[in-house]
């Protein structure tokens, strides 16, 4: 693969970080990272890979743009109102790196279409906000031995944990299974600041970037957490799965995403 003059300028910081170099510019070039979700999270998540020069990014929500969301979702622009989230998003990102291919997946995730659709990408980033689709994610990917970023945020506060195929726990080791609607809010009870969700947004484009190029030390088996309101960030570590996990642990339950259909359904929009 040989790198164009306008590539050679506009990835010139890369080529000097020796982590990345070149080599690592083409890994990334050569790539697919698929974010489910193109709203607060998506937002920082597809712009900076797109800015990394991820070459393929896959971008799946079946929403549009409301007004609402700009307070957080900042790859949409108020022109846009009434758009596909996922159209928009093309759009920025377009405008940003015209050599990107954008794959757009207009449709709700779903047990019948996740393995499939994952199967595509090297990297998978869920950037939803329910719980049941967080989990459907998770299953699809341990099942289909896939690396993927988990990431949650509500007021200032978020966290995100990267899962990788026999070396972490999953997000049921940490959860177990989908908690009761009465102990969970969303964002749209609880509220949320955008400014934070654009930070764990953009950890999880970083994680993305340094396993494709295989660089430093991925969240697997740690959990980073921030409180936007104190500043106080950290990472706790996780080490192991848990062996009663229903998914990965030693004797798993759920050996296909139909044992667990019930689990999985949203009543409402889960981006």
């Amino acid at each position: 693969m040989v790198l164009g003059q306008e590539q050679a300028q506009r990835y010139a910081r890369h080529f000097v970080l020796k982590e990345i170099g070149v080599s690592g510019q083409k890994k990334l070039l050569q790539s697919g990272v698929l974010v489910i979700g193109a709203g607060a999270l998506g937002s920082a998540a597809i712009i900076y890979l797109a800015a990394a020069g991820v070459g393929t990014i896959g971008i799946a929500d079946y929403d549009k743009v409301e007004i609402s969301n700009l307070q957080r979702q900042v790859i949409h622009k108020t022109g846009r109102t009434g758009m596909k989230k996922t159209v928009s998003a093309e759009l920025s990102v377009k405008e940003l790196n015209p050599d990107i291919n954008v794959r757009l997946h207009n449709e709700k995730i779903t047990p019948d279409n996740i393995t499939d659709i994952i199967a595509m990408y090297d990297f998978v980033i869920d950037c939803t906000d329910r719980f049941e689709t967080k989990f459907l994610i998770n299953d699809a990917c341990v099942l289909a031995k896939k690396p993927y970023s988990h990431a949650g945020v509500v007021r200032f506060e978020g966290q995100a944990i990267t899962y990788v195929p026999k070396k972490g726990p999953c997000l049921r080791c940490l959860l177990g299974s989908v908690p009761p609607p009465q102990e969970t809010m969303t964002c749209s009870q609880a509220g949320v600041l955008g400014a934070v969700t654009g930070i764990v947004g953009s950890v999880q484009a970083l994680e993305a970037v340094k396993y494709l190029i295989g660089a430093g030390d991925l969240l697997t088996g740690r959990v980073f957490t921030i409180d936007g309101l104190s500043m106080v960030s950290k990472v706790t570590a996780i080490p192991h799965s848990d062996p009663d996990c229903a998914v990965c642990g030693n004797a798993p339950s759920i050996l296909s995403l139909n044992n667990n259909r019930e689990e999985y359904e949203v009543k409402s929009c889960s981006f």
